[in-house]
C-alpha cells in the first residue's frame, strides 16, 4: 500500500492523506488550509476513487467541490446536514458532490478498502476516526478528537477496547505545545459562564461556533441555573434542529428559557428555501424575542453569537458594561477580517472599558496526556504525525514514530 500525505504532516488544517491499494485510491479528508501560506493542492490531479470526511469542519472538507461530482464523498449524515445549513445561510449553493453516509462502527467497502468509522469526542458533532484495512494491513486515522468533552465516553470505550494489530496510526497533535489547564473540562467552562452571567447588569454575549454543541449545552445549563434566557440566531436554532437526527437530549428553540432572534438577513434565507426548512420557518415565531424586549431588560439574556455579530454587541454597549465571553481558540483573535470576519472587531473589545472581556474555553483537541493514552492503547507498529505544527516533538512523547513529509510517498509493506 502506498501512502502520501499531500498536506498535514507539519500543518494544522487542510488535511489530505492519500492511500493507494492495488486498484483503489482514497483520500482521508480533503480540507481547506487555515493558513494563507499553505501550499496549493489540486484534488483533480490526485483523481481519488473516493474521499472519507472525518467531520464537518472546513479544514477537513473544504476542497470537496474541486472534485469531479461523480467521486463518492463519504461523510456522516448529520455532518452533511450542517455543511448544507452553513451554505444556505450564507446564500451559497450546497455542495453537489456524490455524498454517501456511514454510521458508527458499521463497516463498508470502497474498492480494495474495508473501512470502519468510529464516532469520536470532538468540538464538532458527527466526528469520526477510521479503521482502514487493505492488502493485509490495518491503518487507523484518528481525525480530530479529545477526551474531555461531553462525549468523553466515546474516548473511554475506544481506549478500553481498541482495534488490535494496527500497522500504522495517523494521529493528530494540535495540542502538543498548547495548554488546556485553565478549563480542562467542558464542565469547567459551564461553571465559568454560570458565574459570569449570574449577576450581569447588561446583556452578556458568548462568542463560539454554532456547531460546538457541547458549548451550547453549557450555555443552556448556565442559563437554567441563573434564570436567564439563552438567545439564539436562526442559524444556531437550525443547527440544533438538525441535532434531532441523532439525539433529543440537546436544547432547541422549543425548550424553556430558549429564545430566537430573527434577523432580517437570516429570515430571508428561510423564505428563499421553503422546501428545505419546512415548518421550521413558522415555528421559530413561537419563541421569538424582539429587539424591543432585549432593550427593555438586557440583563435577562445571554446572547449566543459569532465573531460576525460584533455589530449586535455594539447595540448594547451604552446600557452598562456588558460581559463578552470569548469561548473559542484565542489564536483567532490574531487573524485578519479577511481570514475570519469580525475577528479584529472582537479583539478590539478586549481594550474597551464598556466591555468585560472574559476567556472561557476548553479545546476541541486531545491534550498530550490523552494523546499518549490513545497511542498506547492502539499500540501501532508505526505512528505518523498529522494535523500538527510540531511533528518533531512526537519521538519525545510516543513510541514507534515515523514522521513523513508532505508529498513524499511511503510504501507500507
Amino acid at each position: 500500500m502506498k501512502i502520501t500525505i499531500h498536506r498535514g504532516s507539519r500543518e494544522i488544517g487542510g488535511t489530505c492523506i492519500e492511500l493507494e491499494a492495488d486498484r483503489t485510491r482514497i483520500l482521508l479528508d480533503l480540507g481547506a488550509p487555515l493558513s494563507e501560506k499553505s501550499r496549493y493542492l489540486n484534488p483533480k490531479q490526485i483523481r481519488p476513487d473516493a474521499v472519507l470526511i472525518s467531520h464537518p469542519h472546513q479544514d477537513h472538507y473544504g476542497l470537496i467541490e474541486q472534485l469531479d461530482e461523480e467521486t463518492p464523498v463519504f461523510i456522516g449524515g448529520l455532518g452533511k446536514s450542517l455543511i448544507d445549513a452553513t451554505r444556505i445561510f450564507l446564500n451559497r449553493e450546497c455542495p453537489r458532490n456524490n455524498f454517501k453516509h456511514f454510521t458508527h462502527r458499521k463497516s463498508f467497502c470502497v474498492g480494495d478498502f474495508v473501512i470502519t468509522p468510529y464516532l469520536m469526542d470532538h468540538s464538532a458533532v458527527d466526528s469520526y476516526a477510521f479503521l482502514i484495512e487493505a492488502e493485509g494491513k490495518r491503518l487507523f486515522y484518528s481525525g480530530d478528537f479529545r477526551a474531555h468533552g461531553r462525549k468523553s465516553v466515546l474516548f473511554d470505550r475506544l481506549i478500553k477496547d481498541p482495534p488490535r494489530n494496527i500497522d500504522l496510526l495517523f494521529m493528530e497533535g494540535t495540542m502538543l505545545r498548547r495548554d488546556n489547564s485553565q478549563f480542562p473540562l467542558e464542565e469547567d467552562v459551564q461553571k465559568k459562564i454560570n458565574e459570569l452571567i449570574g449577576d450581569q447588569q447588561n446583556m452578556s454575549f458568548l462568542i463560539s461556533s454554532s456547531q460546538n454543541i457541547d458549548r451550547l449545552v453549557s450555555a443552556y445549563k448556565a442559563c437554567r441555573a441563573t434564570g436567564k434566557d439563552l438567545v439564539l440566531d436562526i442559524y444556531t436554532a437550525w443547527v440544533l434542529e438538525q441535532m434531532h437526527q441523532v439525539t433529543r437530549n440537546v436544547p432547541d428553540m422549543n425548550w424553556e428559557q430558549v429564545r430566537v432572534y430573527a434577523s432580517n438577513r437570516q429570515y430571508q434565507a428561510l423564505k428563499a428555501n421553503p422546501d428545505y426548512f419546512g415548518s421550521f420557518a413558522h415555528r421559530i415565531w413561537g419563541n421569538r424575542v424582539t429587539m424591543d424586549e432585549l432593550n427593555t431588560d438586557p440583563a435577562n439574556y445571554l446572547f449566543w453569537g459569532k465573531m460576525s455579530h460584533y455589530k449586535w454587541i455594539r447595540k448594547f454597549m451604552e446600557h452598562a458594561p456588558l460581559t463578552l465571553i470569548y469561548s473559542q481558540w484565542q489564536g483567532y483573535l490574531k487573524c485578519s477580517n479577511a481570514e475570519y470576519y469580525g475577528a479584529q472587531e472582537i479583539a478590539a473589545f478586549k481594550n474597551d472599558p464598556r466591555v468585560k472581556f472574559i476567556y472561557a474555553h476548553t479545546s476541541g483537541h486531545a491534550t498530550l496526556t490523552d494523546l499518549q493514552s490513545f497511542a498506547q492503547a492502539l499500540n501501532p507498529r508505526a505512528l505518523i504525525p498529522v494535523h500538527t505544527e510540531f511533528a518533531e516533538d512526537y519521538p519525545g512523547h510516543f513510541d514507534n514514530v515515523f514522521p513523513l513529509k508532505d508529498d513524499t510517498p511511503f510504501e507500507l509493506v
